[in-house]
């Protein structure tokens, strides 16, 4: 062999394997395929009658993985959200994101996935490049990233070490400062998300990254190429062995053994990626890509294999081409390798040296590693040696599983009534402590969510050591308009694990609602779907219900779902996660100076709720704060919901309300008191025409589509001709205590200042 040439292929024994034999081989590969894939495989190989490269099999079992096929979702997908779409929409789960129109000439580009397995194994570089990942997706699309969101889930912070898995603190502290590290040298702010606590979630930890960027919607770009005769470039960091068999370690659970699964874990490099993302939008703004893609999952198996039969095209790969980072690479590693901070671009013959210009301006790496043809069959070659041909709708289609489902249980929930505390002050002060209602401040102060000057509101706000949780994040995105973008992202596990249906109504209920306080229009909605083994059939109940109930409300709200993601056999030793559907929902703002503070704005105003509450204690935090298990969601009505859509519309064109604010963790309680935090103003408020019976129930449920909203004394006669659903006057702010009466009864006679102090020192204190 001359030197510097590297090891070829090899050939693996396998069309005269008995079937019993072919799971060791999986095993052995660690190609994550079942004993029936395998057999296809076989079949395909025999049909041709040859054995398998080791490329071509690793390139089988990434195009077949979850993460690349969606084999055991797609159908469910299929029949719940391939219809909803509205006419702004540009691009709706075609393409690496979703694209959708913002104003006459410019569109809003979006995608959340989740890196969960990898965040399991290695916190901080799983969720470092769950960030990067996610900003190529948007990137690829020819769009500049405004802005980043995370939802993340962790297990129970108190429950300390234990043997054979990561401290819960250390996955928590770690992954925070990988998402930090990673948007913060990229320069893009992260202004919205979520942060859930859970002991399902121990040893199984859930990162789910969006990001939204802006584009002309003449520049934007394809992850297709229809051009036979283009040239593939691969462009911005080397290839190595970090990240190889990242997308067949997501297609099963967690094993526990961190040392058989650290090589899948990608390494993260924003430095590289900030160059690259200077440079593609150099190259779109030139019009010169006919098509381009993330190498995420699956590597350059997946990008080029997916970009090729998307425009009804094939390729030739000269695999020798590609930038290394370790030169002794054999051919499959070079193939499968999910090394991060890299793009495949298609480009003609007479735009490459403009595209090589504007690379090598930027210090990046890159290389011409094939160019496209007309055919069926995919060919790499290896230093002149062909060591793949396979047909590319063989390798890029995957199985598509209609796995039996059990539908959940339509238990009938006994309404669970806790004990009434002796104390409920002390009490409600301890629940404003709790993990799940209390203040994100300690991880939002590691984001720079301020950084590009384009956040209006981010996700703290309110005077300065003072602030509150804003409902949505508010961006800008152009200069020269003051038309904004409303941004939320959240998920109800508990609710959904009691009630997949009614609970993910209630995750997308608080979103649409997060987006009417803050003043904007609902608008589209991505999904992130993380569930556990689809192979179990009530598992995968769950996850139907779950999208059966998406479906139903976007079709009620005339709302898009334009991108997703799905995340399966999220487990671990002690069984499933908690299913956790996460919703990324976008707004439009007419004009970002109308916005709604989520605080109360002055001393003397009159508090009103909309909508209605039945005192239902199901999924709340408050019985999970006090040990309870799964016990039901609340109903969600989806025609009040309506109503209160069209009050809200009619009360801001009529600029009467100061500031609103949902009900949703925690209850009214926590609500009230949030909005006293902005400003340090307290308020005065009367329970005993609410709905909800026992005053525990009144204060920590979470049912209905309930709204706070703050109006001005003067304009109360007004307020009933312009609301279409229940209101009630509850109180006047003012002060500064918390005091809440109940039939004359006062209940909770709390300072706005002690409150803060537990509600800020509840994350803080474990961490």
């Amino acid at each position: 062999m001359p030197k510097g040439k590297r090891k070829a292929a090899l050939t693996i024994k396998l069309i005269s394997i008995e079937d019993s034999g072919l799971p060791r081989i999986s095993s052995r590969m660690k190609l994550g395929l079942s004993l029936d894939e395998m057999i296809m495989l076989k079949n395909y190989f025999l049909s041709l009658g040859r054995d398998p490269t080791d490329i071509e099999i690793h390139a089988m079992a990434q195009a077949w993985s979850e993460h690349c096929c969606y084999k055991s979702s797609k159908f469910y997908l299929k029949k719940y959200l391939s219809g909803l779409r509205q006419d702004y929409v540009i691009l709706a789960m075609e393409d690496d994101a979703g694209v959708v129109q913002f104003d006459d000439e410019n569109v809003y580009v979006l995608k959340m996935e989740s890196h969960n397995h990898p965040s399991a194994i290695e916190p901080y570089g799983g969720a470092a490049t769950g960030v990067g990942g996610i900003i190529r997706d948007v990137l690829c699309m020819g769009a500049q990233p405004v802005a980043l969101l995370d939802s993340l889930f962790f297990g129970d912070l108190k429950s300390g070490h234990r043997e054979g898995r990561l401290d819960q603190r250390f996955i928590f502290n770690r992954a925070v400062a990988g998402i930090r590290d990673y948007g913060n040298r990229m320069g893009i702010p992260t202004v919205a998300g979520s942060l859930g606590f859970d002991a399902s979630y121990a040893a199984n930890p859930l990162i789910n990254a969006g990001c939204i960027g802006i584009a002309k919607r003449k520049e934007i770009v394809r992850s297709r190429v229809t051009k036979p005769g283009d040239l593939l470039v691969v462009a911005g960091g080397k290839t190595g062995r970090d990240g190889i068999h990242g997308v067949n370690f997501a297609s099963r659970s967690v094993t526990g053994k961190r040392e058989e699964d650290i090589g899948s874990v990608q390494l993260g490099n924003p430095v590289t990626e900030e160059a690259l993302t200077h440079a593609v939008l150099e190259a779109t703004e030139a019009g010169i890509l006919d098509g381009m893609k993330d190498l995420g999952g699956g590597g350059l198996s997946s990008s080029v294999g997916e970009l090729c039969y998307a425009g009804g095209l094939s390729a030739v790969i000269l695999l020798d081409r590609v930038p290394l980072k370790e030169e002794d690479m054999r051919p499959w590693e070079i193939w499968v390798s999910e090394s991060q901070e890299r793009m495949l671009m298609a480009v003609s013959k007479e735009n490459l040296q403009t595209l090589d210009s504007i690379m090598e301006s930027w210090g990046l790496d890159h290389a011409v590693i094939g160019h496209t043809r007309e055919g069926s069959n995919l060919k790499i070659e290896f230093h002149g040696e062909t060591v793949l041909d396979l047909d590319l709708a063989f390798m890029t289609s995957g199985p598509v599983y209609c796995r039996n489902y059990v539908l959940p249980e339509k238990r009938e929930f006994s309404r669970i009534q806790p004990k009434e505390p002796s104390d409920l002050n002390a009490f409600a002060i301890e629940m404003l402590a709790d993990f799940n209602v209390c203040s994100r401040e300690p991880v939002v102060r590691t984001y720079d969510f301020t950084v590009r000057g384009s956040t209006v509101v981010g996700p703290l706000t309110g005077l300065i050591d003072a602030e509150t949780h804003s409902d949505a994040a508010i961006i800008k995105p152009l200069e020269q308009s003051y038309r904004g973008l409303v941004l939320t992202s959240d998920s109800r596990p508990i609710m959904v694990a009691g009630d997949p249906y009614r609970g993910t109504l209630n995750t997308l209920s608080e979103a649409y609602r997060n987006i009417l306080v803050s003043g904007g229009t609902p608008h589209s909605v991505v999904d992130s779907m993380n569930f556990g083994n689809p192979e179990e059939p009530e598992q995968l109940g769950k996850f139907v219900e779950s999208l059966r109930a998406i479906r139903d409300f976007c079709q009620k709200f005339s709302l898009p779902v334009v991108s997703g993601n799905v995340s399966l056999y999220n487990e671990n030793a002690a069984g499933n996660i908690k299913p956790t559907p996460v919703i990324f929902m976008t707004g439009i703002i007419a004009d970002i100076r109308s916005r709604i503070p989520s605080y109360f704005t002055g001393e003397g105003n009159s508090i009103y709720l909309l909508g209605n509450d039945d005192g239902d204690l199901s999924g709340s935090c408050l019985l999970h704060h006090l040990g309870y298990g799964e016990s039901g969601a609340p109903f969600v009505d989806l025609d009040e919901l309506a109503g209160i859509r069209r009050s809200m519309d009619a009360l801001l064109e009529n600029k009467i309300v100061l500031a609103a604010h949902d009900v949703s963790d925690g209850g009214l309680f926590s609500a009230l008191a949030e909005m006293t935090f902005g400003k340090s103003i307290g308020a005065s408020v009367d329970l005993s025409e609410t709905g909800g019976g026992r005053p525990i129930n009144k204060l920590f449920g979470e049912s209905g589509n309930r709204i706070i909203i703050e109006v001005s004394p003067d304009v109360e006669e007004r307020l009933s001709s312009l609301v279409s659903t229940t209101l009630r006057n509850i109180g006047t702010t003012g002060g500064q205590r918390i005091l809440i009466e109940n039939a004359n009864v006062n209940i909770i006679d709390v300072g706005v200042e002690g409150a803060r102090k537990a509600w800020s020192d509840g994350l803080s204190a474990m961490i």
